[in-house]
């Protein structure tokens, strides 16, 4: 299957028969399997696994402030104009990263870096410098590493976007959502079409390696006449990377979308027509569907890392990077070994405390077993190259010990015929292949390879389409 010239078949038959609430699966098991029994030991034992495999790493630092709320946002995040809140968290995200990488070994290098919010540019320039170098003081990282931070282009000038290309950001992504000014305004996020483009025009100027914008489709007041001029016009900003998410409309979790006017949100048939023209419309401007929301253009890496097959997933979204451990800083993070997750503190006093008191910050975690990093494999390998070859998976983890790939999934082969018969997948002898059908639905193909979906309740997800 040559997976440069695919592209994404839009059957709104079938988008309406699956488009129930699943995991994302930026990991599996997803983050909702994250307990309290499961915390500091675990991460240790993890780490010393790493060590002793000089396992690559991947970091990622969170900036959960924000000086006003998007009413749309599903992240965790804390809203304050009241800036001193920046210092003594960045001291304390300091000591987080000080006292993880005291259990790492030197010898591991840093390929990705990334840090995200909330609004990394609500720290100053001097702030953000303290961060970064305590990143360099503290880890290896490559000379070729990906070093990619998010802004709110509502906060930042050219000098700003110099500053973060000289310290050492060879990427960025900042969010759009929509160019509609009535929809900008009922999410809380003015954004002035000429300011837009005068952040890409000063990314572009300071060299970026890649631009990343994010838009977000089912927002009150849009339509795909509406929307069609939005994506007309982030064709026309010419970004390197585009990412396109359908929004969750979750009050019951996210209260700030209590705001947003629930009569003015269109319709199933209405965001599945918006949907199919943007995808039309950039597969008819040479973006390529990488995978979820995900596009990008044919000479992007992550086109080309697709076509090889070496793309790759983890909590960051799709990169080029081998498999590696992500470490990650800050309240309410995610960090990801090959064998155990966990998740820091949510609450802002917590994770002081815990740093205070000589510990990890650590609330809550899960750890892998061999099943589970089997399906973990299976699942990233269908999400990332829309194939999957059944003696990788043997061989990787031995199962010609055991059972082979046909006998180790002889039920989930059984609950994959169904979606085979409605064109999502070809099932061979030696390999899965997901169609063009079914790429879109890519979350319902890794779902039948997920035995914790049983024990979920479905509103703990966003909508598959």
């Amino acid at each position: 299957m040559n997976l440069t010239s695919q592209t994404v078949v839009f059957n709104t038959d079938l988008l309406n028969k699956y488009d129930k609430s699943l995991p994302r699966y930026t990991s599996y098991p997803p983050a909702t399997e994250l307990k309290t029994k499961v915390g500091e030991q675990e991460f240790r034992a993890g780490i010393a696994t790493g060590n002793h495999k000089k396992t690559p790493l991947s970091l990622y630092c969170h900036i959960p402030f924000c000086e006003s709320a998007c009413y749309f946002c599903g992240c965790n995040t804390i809203i304050t104009r009241n800036k001193k809140v920046a210092p003594p968290y960045v001291d304390y995200l300091i000591k987080d990263i000080e006292r993880t990488a005291e259990l790492i070994s030197s010898d591991r290098s840093v390929n990705q870096i990334h840090w995200g919010g909330g609004t990394p540019n609500y720290l100053d320039q001097s702030q953000i410098d303290q961060l970064f170098t305590a990143l360099v003081k503290n880890f290896n990282i490559d000379k070729d590493a990906e070093i990619s931070i998010e802004i709110n282009p509502r906060y930042i000038d050219r000098n700003f976007i110099f500053f973060l290309r000289s310290i050492g950001f060879n990427r960025i992504s900042f969010g759009i959502q929509d160019f509609d000014p009535k929809v900008q305004q009922v999410i809380n996020r003015i954004q002035p079409e000429e300011m837009l483009f005068n952040v890409m025009g000063w990314m572009r100027e300071a060299e970026f390696e890649s631009v990343n914008v994010d838009l977000i489709y089912g927002l009150p007041y849009q339509n795909r006449h509406t929307f069609e001029k939005t994506v007309k016009k982030t064709i026309e900003l010419n970004p390197d990377r585009i990412a396109v998410f359908n929004f969750a409309y979750i009050p019951w979790i996210k209260p700030a979308q209590k705001n947003l006017p629930v009569e003015e949100l269109p319709n199933a048939s209405e965001k599945l027509a918006m949907l199919q023209m943007t995808i039309e419309e950039f597969n008819r401007n040479d973006y390529l569907y990488i995978g979820m929301d995900h596009f990008a253009k044919p000479n992007d890496e992550l086109s080309i890392a697709q076509a090889e097959g070496q793309l790759h997933r983890n909590f960051q979204g799709y990169t080029t990077k081998p498999e590696s451990d992500l470490f990650a800083f800050g309240m309410t993070s995610i960090s990801m070994l090959q064998d155990v997750y966990v998740q820091n503190h949510k609450g802002i006093k917590d994770y002081y405390r815990a740093l205070d008191e000589g510990h990890l910050p650590i609330e809550k975690g899960v750890t892998l077993s061999k099943d589970d990093i089997i399906r973990r494999a299976v699942i990233m390998e269908l999400m990332c190259q829309s194939q999957l070859y059944k003696n990788r998976i043997e061989e990787k983890y031995n199962l010609d010990f055991d059972l082979d790939f046909d006998e180790y999934f002889a039920q989930e082969l059984i609950d994959l015929k169904p979606l085979e018969a409605d064109g999502l997948i070809n099932l061979f002898p030696d390999r899965l292949e997901v169609t063009n059908s079914g790429r879109w639905l890519i979350r319902n193909i890794a779902a039948v390879f997920d035995p914790y979906l049983k024990g979920r309740k479905e509103q703990s997800f966003s909508k598959a389409i």
